[in-house]
């Protein structure tokens, strides 16, 4: 399909066009629109997104941002899912999204983490909505996010010399998706629409600062960049006005300011809906940066090409880019955030306890003699030939002598190589269930699967909001071991 028409929004000049194009089809895209495999892609991030968030409701990060909003702020209406406090809306978005992001099991490949941005901001915009909201536009809304919130990145240059400048991403451009969905379910006009993409700019932040110690603020980026696009399509279904030319190459602009050396304003439009962009996310297996996954499957596919167990292992060497080494290059596993962005803990617990899992980062594992002796087998080489997108290459040297080397180039989940739909739900099951009663939690993945014929997503909306507490909370969710 080509980007939906209509009046012009407002912009001037190419990136000024840019803002009225991202508006319109914003505004005026339809789920009947969308191709049915797009769509149920983008179910399955939404039921991955719940799932994350419910486990992650139990987390240390949560928990702090619930003590804070009772401290400071009057309760609302706005879901918590898992059966939390009510709060504001604006609250909820931010509750959820840093729910989402909190044990590292949300989708990547977008903004980077669009799902823990995009669907905490469309459902709490349903629930400030003027009239009830079908599942079809919640669809739509999750699409166009999406969408919106990977262009941007990739209008900032991509991912890497995005990120390697020290932006976080998903604080940056995730906050541009979430006002694109929020307007969406909002059934705000172009005209509106454009503004609230314009103030979220305003609203953009989040630095790499965390990677050095595995402090929490990452966690907050997803929740912060929800809260800030919801809170941008509200104001500008008030009448607030965003700046015209936010893309334009001018002081001040956006892609100038953030993106000085690397911005690629064409990238904004190119392809705009016709290639869409959740159909590139992936859907992670294991609790940890997406940055280790190809690391994890490599490493499993040679211990079970050659029959190894972990004390076959003498040794593992992983050659990697200085963009992967600079984000996950540490082996401080003191925090389950510093944890979860260690390539060489995911690479040791997948070799000491087969499994790079929720459980494999609990505070009892990230303490192991057994993972700890893996550990210190695991050397690191920087290979400046390497781009910040390759993949790290794998070579695990036997007690014997032997040597085998591999590398994942379409680690599992990734879009060359899917988690299948029987996967993702047993994925959303064993997370739910943590803190869910199991009845709800099969209402809540059956209420996703009827998003695209369900008249009212109040229905999905009471389900999380109703649902009993399960077995207890996740292991490892805390924030120290």
């Amino acid at each position: 399909m080509t980007a939906p028409t209509a009046p012009t929004a407002p912009g001037s000049g190419r990136a000024g066009d840019a803002l009225g194009a991202l508006a319109r089809f914003s505004a005026n895209t339809r789920l009947a629109m969308i191709p049915r495999p797009v769509v149920t892609k983008a179910q399955h991030h939404v039921l991955d997104t719940l799932g994350a968030a419910l486990a992650g409701s139990a987390s240390t990060e949560t928990t702090a941002l619930l003590q804070l909003l009772a401290a400071s702020e009057p309760g609302g209406a706005g879901t918590v899912w898992g059966a939390g406090p009510r709060v504001a809306p604006r609250a909820a978005a931010l509750v959820n999204g840093v729910s989402a992001h909190a044990l590292e099991l949300d989708d990547a490949g977008g903004c980077d983490h669009s799902g823990a941005v995009v669907v905490p901001a469309a459902l709490a915009a349903a629930e400030v909505a003027e009239h009830p909201v079908s599942g079809a536009r919640l669809l739509a809304a999750v699409i166009v996010g999406y969408d919106v919130a990977r262009r941007v990145l990739e209008a900032c240059g991509g991912y890497a010399p995005h990120n390697e400048a020290g932006w976080h991403s998903t604080g940056t451009c995730g906050p541009f998706g979430a006002a694109a969905a929020a307007a969406a379910v909002l059934g705000l006009g172009p005209d509106s629409t454009a503004h609230a993409l314009a103030l979220s700019a305003s609203f953009s932040g989040g630095i790499w600062a965390f990677v050095h110690d595995g402090a929490m603020s990452k966690r907050l980026h997803a929740g912060r960049a929800a809260e800030a696009g919801l809170t941008a399509a509200l104001a500008a279904r008030h009448g607030i006005t965003g700046p015209r030319g936010v893309f334009d190459d001018t002081w001040g602009g956006f892609l100038r300011t953030i993106a000085p050396g690397s911005a690629t304003p064409a990238a904004l439009t190119a392809g705009l809906g016709d290639r869409w962009r959740v159909s590139r996310c992936s859907i992670k297996p294991y609790a940890s940066c997406r940055s280790t996954h190809s690391s994890v499957d490599a490493v499993a596919g040679l211990l079970a090409d050659h029959e190894l167990g972990p004390d076959d292992v003498a040794s593992v060497h992983v050659r990697l880019s200085a963009f992967i080494h600079g984000m996950c290059g540490a082996a401080e596993c003191g925090t389950l955030a510093a944890a979860q962005l260690s390539l060489p803990y995911a690479v040791a617990v997948r070799v000491a306890l087969g499994t790079a899992d929720l459980t494999a980062y609990s505070a009892e594992n990230r303490a192991s003699a057994a993972v700890r002796s893996v550990l210190d087998r695991i050397t690191l080489e920087v290979d400046e030939s390497m781009t910040g997108d390759t993949e790290p290459v794998i070579t695990l040297t036997t007690r014997t002598g032997a040597c085998h080397t591999g590398q994942v180039t379409d680690p599992l989940g990734s879009p060359t190589n899917p988690l299948d739909s029987a996967a993702v739900t047993a994925k959303f099951h064993g997370l739910a269930t943590r803190v869910l009663d199991p009845a709800v939690a099969h209402t809540v993945a059956d209420t996703v699967r009827e998003l695209p014929d369900l008249p009212d997503v109040r229905v999905l909306l009471s389900a999380l909001a109703t649902a009993a507490p399960g077995p207890g909370a996740p292991t490892g969710a805390q924030g120290r071991g």
